[in-house]
């Protein structure tokens, strides 16, 4: 049982907490506040005289759920994350309502809950909340916008900072995401401010800052352009928070992930480049397209890298258990595979002004969830080989499995003597890239 701030409020005398009862970090600051004790007992159900509140309703918590999905004989179990959150019950019956004074309104600014003015609802939070692990998000555009609200839901963060350096964005994101928190029925502190000190302790640090790639720019140009900027803040991440796990959004995804290592000085494990998990959900989209199956019931992984060298190796591929090769004829299974390959520019012919970020910001929530949840799924992600599939001193994609430090396996499948060479020309491409950068 999860025991919150309104059964604080509510309660008529001491709450018990029981083995495997979970109290939130703001219940805790209100039951200090009000005086209501909470007890521990060794009871696992607490007694019928157990003061609770009259709603009887867990607050909202939002956790990974894993489904493991049919997959074929050489597939691992897959498992997918479902960021979903338990419905509140309607009380029976009203509580007295309780004044609220100016403890509470410090209580709440420290957890960055919305209050009222002149306090400031985008303060961060005073320590990691119930000791989930806390992430931030650089840039407040719209991939990190959507990756921002993909964390909060998520219910496994502590608190979700998100960083840009426009003064007034992130905090005015933050403060709109907050808005919708009773909608999506979470309760993770989103805080924003234009101060890269909010990175000081953060577990995890997801980074989309950069400028888009506008028509006439060549891929050097791009480089160039976003190295000024990703360099700083990889620096700023080692500095405020050494012992993170960086994920990199920006693009060029495998240029700028090998630089943010390089500036940052972390290990290889723990700079992780997000392109496969997006690339390999649109695979998946596209085949739901044909009706063979659901999107989410694809198993798949997008390697090489996240641009021309994308491979998908097809012997891997299955939909419902089944080789997608038994389930679609190879011209179809070219041309979603070509489409995949450049969905990104589709999508910007298509807005005229802009790029796609609510998969981009979905995808890198997603891995950085997968990390907290520790969950054992396998994801496409660029990193840094040490022999697999014959591979080193590059920055490519594979499959991995990550972990609360970041990498914690790369996965070897057996593809086909086409595929394993498609995934070697490509990492041999990205060699010469990454190299250039420095």
């Amino acid at each position: 049982m999860i025991i919150g701030a309104e059964r604080v409020e509510t309660a008529t005398g001491p709450i018990d907490v029981g083995p495997g009862d979970v109290v939130t970090p703001l219940a805790r600051d209100r039951a200090a506040q009000l005086g209501v004790e909470l007890r521990r007992t060794l009871q696992k159900n607490p007694s019928p005289h157990r003061a609770s509140s009259p709603h009887q309703a867990q607050p909202p918590q939002a956790s990974p759920s894993h489904q493991t999905q049919p997959s074929g004989p050489s597939q691992p179990p897959r498992e997918t994350f479902s960021y979903s959150a338990q419905k509140t019950q309607p009380p029976q019956q009203s509580p007295a309502p309780r004044t609220v004074d100016s403890a509470t309104l410090n209580s709440l600014y420290r957890r960055g809950a919305p209050v009222a003015a002149p306090l400031s609802p985008l303060a961060p939070a005073a320590s990691n909340a119930g000791g989930r692990p806390r992430v931030a998000v650089l840039g407040a555009g719209h991939v990190g916008s959507i990756a921002t609200q993909r964390l909060a839901e998520s219910g496994l963060f502590g608190q979700v900072a998100l960083i840009d350096v426009v003064d007034g964005l992130a905090a005015g994101v933050a403060l709109d995401l907050w808005h919708g928190a009773a909608l999506a029925r979470f309760d993770t502190p989103i805080t924003g401010s234009a101060e890269l000190a909010d990175l000081t302790g953060v577990d995890y640090v997801v980074l989309t800052a950069g400028k888009a790639r506008k028509p006439g720019m060549t891929r050097t140009d791009l480089t160039q352009a976003n190295a000024e900027i990703v360099g700083p803040l990889a620096e700023a991440v080692a500095r405020y928070a050494p012992s993170s796990v960086i994920v990199v959004v920006t693009n060029p995804l495998e240029e700028m992930t090998h630089l943010a290592q390089q500036r940052s000085g972390f290990p290889a494990t723990r700079v992780l480049g997000m392109a496969g998990v997006l690339d390999t959900a649109r695979f998946a989209a596209l085949v739901g397209l044909t009706g063979v199956c659901r999107p989410d019931e694809v198993v798949a992984y997008a390697l090489g890298s996240h641009g021309p060298e994308m491979v998908i190796p097809l012997t891997q591929a299955t939909g419902r258990g089944r080789p997608l090769t038994e389930l679609l004829d190879a011209d179809t299974l070219t041309a979603i595979t070509d489409r995949t390959r450049d969905s990104g520019a589709e999508i910007v012919s298509l807005l005229k002004t802009g790029s796609a970020y609510f998969a981009p910001g979905q995808s890198a929530a997603r891995m950085v969830a997968a990390m907290a949840a520790g969950s054992p799924e396998i994801m496409a992600c660029a990193v840094v080989p040490e022999g697999q599939y014959g591979l080193r001193d590059t920055r490519v994609g594979l499959p991995v499995r990550l972990g609360p430090a970041g990498l914690a396996e790369i996965v070897t499948l057996d593809l086909d003597p086409a595929e394993l060479a498609a995934l070697r020309a490509a990492a041999g491409n990205l060699r010469q890239r990454i190299q250039q950068v420095g």
